[in-house]
């Protein structure tokens, strides 16, 4: 996107008064991020997690798992050996304002201490990163490196920068050196798979990288080392073994481990079993998937033809923007969905890739959740389950890549608010949305805005007269 969020269009058609946006209700989901900076959202919406004490606070607890840590236990996690005179205070207080934030009963006080409890499953992006790992292991023992491959790739993309980034305590810092140590062994074993697989040239660039950031890690100068060598750099690969060893006696005083000596004495002889394994069989490509969801039109849709024209030339502009967005308001029953399926319907050839359609339900008190859609969506675009993700920032992300490139009209009808709609939104250029909502979205930034009225009495009865006939009116 062009970086500045545009100023929202606005059209009126008529009189009529429309509700504000709503508010996001406190029903959507809790998620909660500590591989990265300490994050808590409700759907798609970020909430404040306060000072970096309180962060401090929360992490403590997410990393507990539901177990209760005593109010000792915290005081030392946030403040270290040298807490302020005021510090159980200060602890009841950041628990206090957190309980604010969060939904009632998820911060509980129990034997003098706190505990999260009641998270949804996938709700802590470290949990969800510890099952992808687990379901990798079990695919590489049951010989699918493929896949354990793409779920560590996954696991790893959970990170955003260091883990519990800007949190200040003791606790905090024994847990970033834990959780990178575990990253790094998920990386070394993701590119173990990727020398399996023959892709030692693609690795050279990632571990010299990677090697360079992490000198002293003899796993990852091993697997450089082999990687050079299957791309025919032998004498780069003795070179990495030779720096290493100068490396590892003026810093530590040690030599190479055991098995690093070994491989160098196995490049020397060029052994025929560090010979590159067979490329794994390319499969042919599969035809692209092209959803047809949209409703059918109206046979006799009349009138609203100035609403018709100017949608039809948001959707005609859809190529070459990032993303071309219409959002159409008005009271129930005026008429939303019906023009926007006609609209959508006579854009069709411009979006060859296929057309997808969901109904929100957002005017109802059980309306549809972004991460459900979002899966729906990814199916009908050809995705396998078994490759598409719990959390709603994964799938969006995935659904993101895999319209990208494409022409494809996202129809998003009854939404309740733009919190609900924006995980939904291509976000790609050549690709549209059309969104119909009671409520004007003057928060989806970017959106051309349609304020839908009743018909006018001369577009009522031309609607008339096409029912009954002309000899009834």
């Amino acid at each position: 996107m062009d970086g500045v969020p545009r100023v929202p269009e606005q059209r009126r058609a008529g009189s009529c008064a429309l509700q504000p946006s709503a508010a996001p209700p406190r029903t959507a989901p809790l998620s909660f991020g500590v591989l990265g900076p300490v994050r808590a959202r409700r759907g798609s919406e970020q909430l404040s997690t306060g000072s970096p004490q309180q962060r401090a606070l929360l992490a403590a607890l997410l990393l507990r798992e539901g177990r209760t840590a005593t109010a000792g236990e915290l005081i030392d996690a946030v403040w270290g050996e040298e807490p302020p005179s005021q510090a159980l205070a200060a602890l009841r207080t950041y628990a206090s304002r957190l309980r604010k934030v969060l939904d009632p009963g998820v911060l509980v006080s129990e034997s003098g201490g706190y505990a999260v409890r009641g998270l949804a499953e996938g709700a802590l992006d470290l949990a969800v990163a510890q099952d992808l790992a687990a379901e990798a292991e079990k695919a590489k023992s049951a010989g699918d490196l493929c896949h354990a491959r793409e779920l560590l790739g996954r696991a790893l993309a959970l990170w955003d920068g260091e883990a519990l980034a800007g949190v200040p305590g003791p606790y905090a810092e024994a847990q970033r050196v834990r959780l990178e140590e575990w990253r790094l062994q998920l990386l070394e074993s993701r590119l173990d798979m990727d020398l399996e697989q023959g892709c030692h040239a693609e690795a050279v660039s990632e571990l010299t990288a990677l090697t360079a950031a992490h000198p002293l890690r003899e796993r990852l100068r091993e697997l450089l080392m082999l990687a050079l060598y299957r791309s025919g750099r032998q004498a780069e690969a003795l070179a990495v073994y030779a720096d290493t060893r100068r490396l590892l006696a003026d810093e530590l005083g040690v030599d190479p481990r055991p098995g690093l000596r070994e491989l160098q004495q196995r490049i020397l002889r060029a052994d025929p079993g560090l010979a590159e394994p067979p490329s794994p069989q390319a499969e042919p490509a599969a035809a692209p998937v092209r959803p047809a969801q949209l409703p059918a039109t109206v046979p006799d849709f009349t009138g609203r033809a100035a609403f018709v024209q100017e949608l039809g030339e948001v959707l005609s502009s859809a190529e070459g923007r990032v993303m071309a967005v219409s959002a159409l308001a008005g009271i129930g029953g005026v008429g939303k969905t019906t023009l926007a399926v006609h609209v959508a319907h006579q854009a069709r050839t411009s979006f060859p890739d296929g057309q997808l359609y969901v109904d929100l339900q957002g005017a109802g008190s059980r309306a549809a959740e972004p991460e459900t859609v979002l899966g729906s969506f990814l199916r009908a675009l050809g995705t396998a389950d078994s490759a598409i993700p719990d959390s709603l920032e994964e799938r969006a992300a995935l659904y993101r890549s895999v319209l990208d490139g494409r022409r494809v009209l996202v129809l998003l009808d009854n939404a309740r608010d733009a919190a609900q709609v924006r995980p939904l939104l291509p976000g790609t250029e050549g690709c549209a949305a059309l969104v119909t909502s009671r409520v004007r979205m003057v928060d989806l930034a970017g959106a051309h805005l349609v304020d839908l009225d009743v018909m006018s009495p001369e577009e009522a009865l031309s609607l008339f007269t096409k029912i009954v006939g002309e000899e009834r009116v």
